[in-house]
């Protein structure tokens, strides 16, 4: 298969660029199994779960993982905080005019970071202070690159769901910043259950796929857990994943990859859990358009997303929702 299978045209004052004025606001797309397509919106969505229904969730909490700063040798440099390995040595992706060598220093305001070796495109580095305190007294909310304003103070909430409760992504699980704590009481009050998994979504989020042949890439690991509670709850439950991240965690599971997944899932993936997907709408030649492609079939995929562009749907971590069913 083809990465340019994957591509479409996207008009860029499409892009959301800031949030809907409020949580629930947003469009839904609703695309169901024989591809037949309803304009609605988010606040719909508890009129179609009901008893039969396991909402789940992500409750990672997107850290302050963007520092700026410089080389000792003067170079301005971006540190994204991929992942702690302890209080004070992480494993960060750099941004640089040139990469930094084994044993140079990274300078964030006045903290002196030693590199310490590279571990395929990330670095491991050592802080002189706990990694946390340095994350909330300098860190950046690092908000996805096609968002072209600098991070603002209502980003640092916005950019967040309101159930996020474990700290450790470097970016938000989109599909759930259009809920608020009303839509989730609605949901309940439908007789839906609402259960919880963690995946904390890693920096390999932002990067393009880099080869001409889908079965060439390599996914990135993340971590995820999902409590026992939540297996209980979703048990002979007609499954509803709240965004990618809760559908990798899941399936997951289902292969028995325990704490980390590097799962790639693109057409011919057999589904063994979810059967419900929510989701916003994905880059172009992603690997998030490509599992939405497996669940949804790619040619219900491609028009959907024509219909979504042109009916002026607002796409990517600021834009509507879609709501598909395999």
């Amino acid at each position: 298969m083809l990465v340019s299978e994957f591509d479409y045209e996207l008009p860029a004052d499409l892009i959301a660029q800031h949030p809907a004025a409020q949580r629930s606001a947003s469009r839904l797309l609703h695309l169901d199994a024989t591809g037949a397509i309803r304009d609605l919106n988010f606040s719909d969505l508890p009129q179609l779960v009901g008893p039969e229904d396991a909402v789940v969730l992500n409750d990672t909490r997107v850290v302050k993982a963007r520092l700026a700063g410089h080389k000792a040798s003067g170079g301005k440099i971006e540190l994204f905080v991929e992942r702690t390995l302890g209080a004070r040595e992480a494993l960060v992706l750099i941004r640089a005019s040139h990469p930094p060598a084994a044993g140079s220093e990274l300078v964030i305001h006045d903290l002196k970071i030693p590199v310490l070796g590279r571990e395929g495109e990330l670095y491991r580095v050592r802080f002189p202070e706990d990694i946390d305190g340095v994350l909330e007294r300098f860190g950046a909310v690092p908000l996805p690159p096609y968002i072209r304003h600098t991070p603002q103070a209502a980003d640092a909430e916005r950019y967040q769901t309101v159930y996020a409760e474990v700290p450790g992504a470097v970016a938000a699980p989109t599909a759930g910043l259009h809920f608020d704590q009303s839509m989730l009481k609605s949901i309940e009050q439908r007789g839906a259950t609402l259960a919880k998994i963690t995946l904390h979504v890693g920096f390999g989020t932002f990067q393009p796929v880099r080869v001409d042949e889908v079965e060439a890439h390599q996914m990135h690991r993340e971590r995820y857990a999902i409590p026992a509670a939540t297996l209980r709850a979703i048990a002979g439950k007609r499954v509803l994943a709240v965004g990618t991240t809760s559908l990798r965690a899941l399936e997951s599971h289902a292969l028995k990859k325990v704490d980390e997944t590097d799962l790639f899932i693109y057409p011919g993936f057999e589904f063994r859990v979810v059967r419900r997907l929510l989701t916003n709408f994905h880059l172009p030649k992603s690997t998030l358009l490509m599992l939405v492609a497996a669940f949804a079939g790619l040619d219900n995929i491609r028009k959907a997303y024509a219909h979504a562009v042109a009916k002026r749907y607002r796409f990517f971590s600021y834009g509507d929702a879609m709501l598909i069913e395999r």
